[in-house]
């Protein structure tokens, strides 16, 4: 397993391409609503990088045609966009990459369009609130499943949740997809040593139901088997020299959302 230490000037590199997927998710985000398709949000990310110097980093990935992952209710990642409107109660994920520099950021959300069943929401909450304690629980000096476990414990400890098994998060630097794979279950205190320089893109996914899935015909849109409403969270992170971890894809770097949880967020890169 090749992992990919990097300098702070290189994650400030990577901070770069971070404000730039954190940008465009905000745009996006405030763009969702009845009657806009997943069409239009692709092509205001492909504009949004454009103005801002940066090259998509799922466009042409393995063949995938677009710029952003959108998948709306039980299509839990890496839906393509279409032309169909959105309506009222849907559940969106987007998922959007940029490269500056050679450097990858990668994040992701799920927000309702309009009013959501109260379930959805909650769905929503606790995958993204996973995220964050997996996030928090990635320190220098501890292991990689540490994170795994955070999220899982969170989860579970929320109700009944399918866990996706087959997808995970990842290392990320100069290949938006590097080892580590990082799993969202499992026991604490396993694999990689968690080192400064390290970054990681961490996302949970879950649905409501089921942990199973499959992949429908355009080789790219995976579904819950039992087509119950999923959520999916993600932001990458690095853990600095001072022993701190910051949030590249976060505006705020993670200091409000980390901070509730009492871990303060480096400087180094501010």
């Amino acid at each position: 397993m090749a992992i990919q230490i990097k300098t702070v000037d290189q994650l400030k590199v990577m901070r770069r391409a971070g404000l730039v997927v954190a940008g465009g998710l905000e745009l996006m985000k405030a763009a969702i609503k009845p009657g806009v398709t997943t069409l239009e949000l692709d092509a205001m990310a492909a504009d949004f990088l454009k103005a801002h110097n940066a090259i998509p980093s799922f466009l042409n990935y393995n063949g995938f045609p677009n710029v952003i992952c959108a998948s709306v209710n039980h299509e839990v990642v890496h839906g393509i966009p279409n032309e169909r409107p959105m309506i009222e109660g849907d559940v969106m994920s987007i998922d959007f990459g940029a490269i500056v520099e050679g450097w990858h950021g990668d994040s992701a959300f799920t927000v309702g369009v309009g009013a959501v069943a109260a379930e959805d929401q909650k769905l929503m909450d606790v995958c993204e609130e996973s995220m964050w304690r997996g996030i928090a629980a990635g320190k220098v000096g501890g292991h990689l499943s540490d994170i795994s476990h955070a999220i899982e414990s969170y989860i579970v400890s929320q109700g009944k949740y399918g866990i996706l098994r087959e997808y995970g998060g990842h290392g990320i630097g100069t290949e938006m997809h590097q080892d580590p794979h990082v799993i969202n279950y499992g026991p604490a205190g396993l694999g990689l040593e968690l080192k400064p320089g390290l970054a990681l893109a961490i996302e949970p996914m879950i649905t409501r139901g089921t942990e199973k899935m499959k992949t429908l015909s355009d080789d790219w849109t995976v579904i819950a088997s039992d087509k119950s409403n999923g959520a999916h969270f993600e932001h990458s992170f690095a853990l600095l020299p001072d022993g701190k971890p910051f949030v590249l894809t976060a505006l705020d770097g993670g200091r409000e959302r980390l901070g509730v949880l009492g871990v303060e967020v480096s400087e180094l890169l501010a």
